[in-house]
């Protein structure tokens, strides 16, 4: 009995350096994969990567039941990263975040980031400070603009 099992790990040890080296047998072990090059020749960075664009996001006056709504959201889903302030938490601060950006980039990156973080230029140069990507919340459409309605409130707009 004890020959066998013995005989069975050694032939799967083998098995099992051939499955963990990695699928692309050309490259040398431990050589990390080239990522892919973002594609920024067609990335518009006062728009973003995602669905708003200026057709689809109108801002008039502050809404304050929206905003308010958009700080109960925050509360759970965005207040363990980032500060009302411009201190810096895990993400960097909201404040004058509204100034810095679009509101459909705004919205874009809520609700779509990880294309945004591949290619945006000032989300990686944020990146190089905070060190972790922003995770998808999964938010909808309309959270997302609760969410900007807050932000401008943070930001002093009426």
């Amino acid at each position: 009995m004890r020959k066998k099992i013995i005989f069975g790990l050694l032939l799967a040890l083998p098995m099992f350096f051939i499955a963990c080296n990695g699928s692309d047998n050309n490259k040398p072990a431990g050589e990390e994969p080239t990522p892919k090059a973002p594609n920024t020749a067609s990335y518009d960075p006062t728009r973003g990567e995602g669905k708003f664009d200026s057709s689809n996001v109108h801002i008039n006056g502050l809404d304050l039941a929206m905003a308010e709504k958009g700080k109960a959201i925050s509360n759970t889903k965005c207040m363990s990263c980032h500060k009302e302030t411009d201190e810096r938490l895990v993400g960097p601060g909201w404040k004058g975040v509204t100034q810095r950006h679009t509101p459909y980039w705004i919205m874009n990156f809520i609700t779509n980031p990880d294309p945004m973080i591949d290619q945006d230029p000032k989300v990686q140069a944020q990146l190089e400070i905070c060190l972790v990507r922003m995770p998808n919340q999964n938010l909808g459409d309309e959270e997302a603009r609760e969410i900007l309605e807050y932000m401008r409130q943070n930001d002093g707009a009426k």
